[in-house]
């Protein structure tokens, strides 16, 4: 995937007034950029050639002033979503659309990619809503417009996330249900039908998420007990912001909603139910980037690579405290998560000052979804809530209003903070939903019925000065949230299976363990709790029980069968396993023992360890049992990967793990290289500091994907493809979303070619096995003049691999690379594979080779 380097950093909007809070008001208008028609039923080849794409103002602006704009290429053809609506249970539906999304952007982005790479543009693409990502001028925006297969051209924007005020109301941990669980009946929905959410999984678009936040930890899908976390498919951070691929909020907004959704302790709606989580927004804003990743995630979950996506990890609810603006940007996205069974929920915004109307703003003010406004503890419309018709289409605005006002959840720093704004109304409504699925499993992925659940139950509030009835209108839309009564009226199809999971020899309680039922596509799971109590509620029907956790033989049950109304009790009894010493050496790319690796098993609740000088690690004790085994290196990482295999432990084990070469999401990988300098004697007509020049490649060069017949060579160590950059003095880590993109690194710093310095080439070799050089001799630092650098990059015509060699190389830091940058970057500044950044790691006749996937 190629993708263009832009400044983004940006998306929440909505203005604070006094006495509220600001929702995350963000890239409504951004992450609905990329969706100009909405998903349509009719299958993309039939659709009509566009007569001319609308471009936005903010583009035209922008090139006509003579810069540059980074904006979305929508393209005209939807993906036929019906087959994928028609199916039967939510790993079934997620699958069908996430497959339908792909296959149609595969199929229709292709001839305008192919137009893209020839005219050397980086572009990213996004197939939940069949639009690509570009930065270009005036002519590359004339070129696309004119192309019948784009429907318009949107700017790329960016939503400040405000400011959040704290309200006078106390922030103290809750001991009590909170004022709006109680008001919406949720507590009562607990105490009833002793029903919390459970076997329902619901994901925010955030801030992000404090994991381990004392209110949120138990139920985080990524806990897998005894103090140990697994993110892969449970969290995601397209903004980068967050260190060690662990979850995080730096700003507190996520965590609050979150907690309000799933939280312990009364501030949560639903805390049985398991939550993930995806961080749209960098820190006080979101950006159209960030948001629309995480919307492809919500729909198919990756490991923390980015890679292997699992629609069946899908979550069944998301929910939305962000927007602005008054366009229809998040539509398709909208629809591919209906479509896919998952109810989503957004805020209706906080442009309101209690009497105007059509104040609310999008996704929220958008037909397709289910927007929500925000009342206080009097029972009385906050002052900021956003009232309707919606400027988007006229429809009726908000949907249904929740409490919003003085709100008390979780807060970073494992602390608790009363905020207000519809944002914070959303969340009750997703745990809500978490609530009237787990009650009602035949509502499950039904999102028609889930609103009219929903709207049918709530409280009706007479306030028709802005439109509608007294039932429906464009203040309340159809009243106050009351889950209870939702529940109450749900088709009543469940039994209930209770029970406690023990350890079968001891009588102990297992806390931890997974208790899965599954009849054909239906499949509902939960965790026990700390007393190693379970509750499932099922649809009638005859059930294959599975059992099974960390340090325990799983258990199978078939021809469970439960009635509708049952309430039945099942105990149920584990078979501990043996425990093993596990023990072995990390190796690196070299094959030499590596020290300081972090080995861990990222599916077993055991602490990871580090290896010693020699290598070595061990783990005293691991149950029988079959677990992946990881071993990471530690900093600098150079051309060493991440180990990763599936370890079967069924006696003591010796593991010696050799890290593989590291490679980046295109599937290049790096690997030390045996020293051979090729002498060069074709002197290029390039000195001075920050200078470059473009020449012609003497046989075609490929580099992520694209091939390539001239590049630019600059005084500061680079080989840029797409343009001769200059500027480009400060090295950055790689990737980087700034210029330049499309790069070889092979030293990059800021150097100076002076009168004894040169760039020299050489060709040689024949045909299909020619070798193409490159070489800085004698480059002096600007930092330093007195010391200098020799280095090379060789381009090989039969592999498409790239060596780059270093010579002269002193001890100092400055030589050694202490501030250079070394490695590849694609074309829009996404995907790298970094050697070095900033690391004294280059050596004196050393040579590293970087090579493409094999095909």
């Amino acid at each position: 995937m190629h993708l263009p380097r832009s400044p983004l950093r940006a998306p929440f909007r909505s203005p604070v007034r006094r006495g509220t809070t600001a929702w995350a008001a963000a890239a409504a208008t951004a992450a609905a950029l990329l969706v100009a028609p909405a998903v349509a039923a009719a299958p993309s080849a039939a659709t009509a050639p566009s007569p001319g794409a609308v471009v936005d103002p903010g583009v035209t602006a922008t090139v006509e002033a003579g810069g540059e704009a980074t904006f979305f290429v929508v393209l005209t053809d939807r993906a036929d979503l019906s087959r994928a609506r028609s199916q039967r249970g939510h790993e079934k539906k997620a699958r069908v659309t996430f497959d339908s999304l792909r296959a149609e952007a595969a199929r229709s982005q292709g001839s305008l990619t192919r137009f893209l790479d020839r005219a050397k543009v980086g572009y990213e693409s996004y197939w939940i809503a069949n639009a690509v990502k570009v930065t270009g001028d005036k002519a590359l925006v004339e070129k696309l417009a004119a192309r019948p297969d784009v429907a318009s051209l949107r700017q790329e924007r960016h939503y400040a996330l405000d400011t959040v005020e704290e309200s006078s109301a106390a922030a103290e941990e809750a001991v009590t249900p909170e004022w709006g669980v109680q008001d919406i009946g949720a507590d009562q929905v607990w105490s009833r039908y002793d029903n919390r959410g459970e076997g329902i999984v619901v994901a925010n678009i955030d801030s992000g998420v404090q994991y381990d936040h004392p209110a949120l930890k138990g139920n985080y899908r990524g806990n897998l007990g005894d103090g140990t976390f697994s993110h892969d498919y449970n969290w995601y951070d397209p903004t980068g912001q967050c260190a060690d691929g662990a979850p995080c909020d730096n700003n507190g907004h996520g965590t609050h909603t979150m907690g309000t959704i799933a939280g312990a302790g009364g501030i949560g709606v639903a805390p049985g139910t398991t939550w993930i989580a995806a961080k749209g927004c960098e820190a006080r804003s979101c950006s159209d980037s960030s948001l629309l990743k995480s919307g492809q995630w919500i729909l198919a979950p990756t490991d923390h690579n980015g890679q292997n996506p699992r629609p069946d990890l899908a979550p069944d609810i998301v929910n939305n405290s962000w927007g602005g603006g008054n366009t229809t940007f998040y539509q398709d996205i909208i629809e591919s998560w209906n479509a896919a069974g998952i109810f989503e929920a957004f805020a209706a915004g906080n442009s309101g000052n209690g009497t105007s109307c059509s104040t609310t703003e999008a996704p929220g003010a958008q037909a397709p979804a289910y927007g929500v406004g925000a009342y206080d503890a009097t029972g009385k419309i906050a002052s900021f809530s956003g009232f309707g018709p919606s400027l988007v289409d006229g429809s009726m605005k908000p949907n249904i209003s929740a409490p919003g006002v003085d709100v008390r959840s979780a807060w970073p720093g494992n602390t608790y903070r009363a905020i207000s704004g519809t944002s914070m109304a959303t969340p009750h409504v997703a745990g809500a939903v978490a609530l009237l699925w787990s009650s009602a499993p035949s509502l499950i992925g039904d999102i028609d019925a889930t609103r009219a659940a929903l709207n049918g139950s709530a409280r009706d509030v007479d306030d028709t000065h802005c439109g509608g009835t007294a039932a429906a209108n464009n203040v309340w839309g159809e009243g106050k949230l009351d889950v209870l009564t939702a529940v109450d009226r749900a088709p009543h199809t469940a039994a209930t299976v209770t029970g406690a999971v023990t350890d079968r020899a001891t009588g102990a309680p297992l806390a931890g363990i997974t208790v899965t039922a599954t009849a054909g596509e239906a499949r509902r799971s939960v965790t026990t709790d700390a007393s190693g109590a379970y509750r499932l509620t099922l649809a009638a029907g005859t059930y294959s029980l599975t059992v099974g956790g960390y340090g325990y033989r799983d258990l199978v049950e078939d021809g469970l069968t439960v009635t509708t109304g049952e309430s039945l009790a099942h105990d149920l009894g584990l078979d501990a396993v043996p425990a093993h010493a596990v023990a072995g050496t990390v190796l690196d790319v070299t094959g030499k023992p590596l020290k300081g690796a972090t080995v861990r098993f990222t599916d077993a609740p055991l602490a990871p360890v580090v290896t010693d000088a020699s290598g070595a690690f061990r783990f005293p004790a691991v149950a029988e049992g079959s677990f992946t085994l990881t071993a990471t290196p530690a900093a600098p990482v150079l051309c060493n990967g991440t180990y990763r295999a599936t370890l079967a432990v069924d006696t003591a084990e010796s593991v010696t793990a050799a890290l593989p070469a590291r490679t980046d999401a295109a599937g290049n990988s790096c690997l030390p290289a045996a020293y051979a300098w090729t002498s060069a004697s074709t002197k290029l007509a390039l000195s001075g500091d920050e200078n470059a020049k473009t020449i012609a490649l003497p046989f075609p060069v490929p580099f992520y994907g694209v091939t390539y017949s001239q590049a630019s060579v600059t005084t500061n160590g680079l080989v840029n493809f797409l343009a001769p950059r200059l500027g480009d003095y400060a090295n950055t880590a790689l990737p980087s979303p700034g210029q330049p993109n499309g790069v070889l690194a092979a030293y990059w710093d800021d150097l100076v070619l002076d009168s004894k310095s040169a760039v020299k080439t050489a060709v040689s070799g024949t045909v299909g096995q020619r070798r193409f050089t490159i070489v800085w001799e004698n480059a002096a630092f600007a930092a330093d003049p007195a010391k200098r650098v020799t280095f090379e990059a060789v381009f090989e015509e039969a592999t498409g691999a790239i060596v780059l060699q270093y010579q002269s190389i002193g001890a100092n830091a400055l030589e050694t690379g202490g501030g250079a940058t070394v490695g590849i970057e694609n074309q829009a500044g996404t995907d790298a594979l970094q050697y070095s950044f900033n690391e004294p790691v280059l050596m004196d006749r050393s040579a590293i080779r970087i090579f493409p996937k094999a095909a």
